[in-house]
């Protein structure tokens, strides 16, 4: 995929030693955060964003000669458009991230529902490499009429020839 018509760094192919975490956040809303400060330039957010990685226990920072962790409050991206598109002559979706990263949604681009302690739904696209996008709470409920009822009583949603379920409360 690319970003900004480029392509991505091969973050995945780096393996440099974990050199600790640096005090850089990834707030809940999509703000990132250097020592407490925001980052008001989009350009070094962008930067940032394309050698993010999502290791094991961690999201981190990484270059080919260090990799660095840091906070991330719920889902390092927000999806804050949708698009309903033909994909392979199936209906589909499209996200558009908060930093410009286009996502069809398919098996390779999950849709997953988390359920909040008050029962709510959550909804999130696979953006990369274990990188979620959290939808707007405006997505969420457009998202929330696309959902269907199968035949054999299962609630989700069809998108990109997948079907995506809502866990059943209790099940999350």
């Amino acid at each position: 995929m690319a970003h900004g018509g480029r392509a991505l760094p091969p973050v995945e192919r780096w393996n440099p030693a974990y050199c600790g975490e640096i005090d850089m956040r990834i707030a809940r809303d999509g703000r990132w955060f250097y020592m407490g400060t925001p980052i008001t330039r989009p350009a070094l957010v962008k930067l940032f964003s394309t050698i993010l990685r999502k290791d094991e226990d961690r999201h981190v920072l990484v270059t080919p000669v260090e990799r660095v962790g840091i906070e991330v409050e719920d889902a390092p991206f927000l999806a804050v458009e949708m698009a309903e598109i033909e994909a392979e002559g199936a209906p589909g979706l499209a996200f558009r991230t908060n930093l410009d990263e286009i996502v069809t949604v398919d098996a390779a681009h999950p849709v997953r529902f988390d359920v909040e302690p008050g029962g709510g739904l959550k909804p999130y696209v696979l953006v990369r490499g274990g990188l979620w996008a959290r939808l707007t709470r405006a997505l969420a409920i457009d998202l929330a009429e696309r959902l269907i009822e199968t035949p054999d009583g299962r609630i989700g949603l069809a998108a990109g020839g997948q079907f995506f379920g809502v866990p059943e409360a209790g099940h999350a």
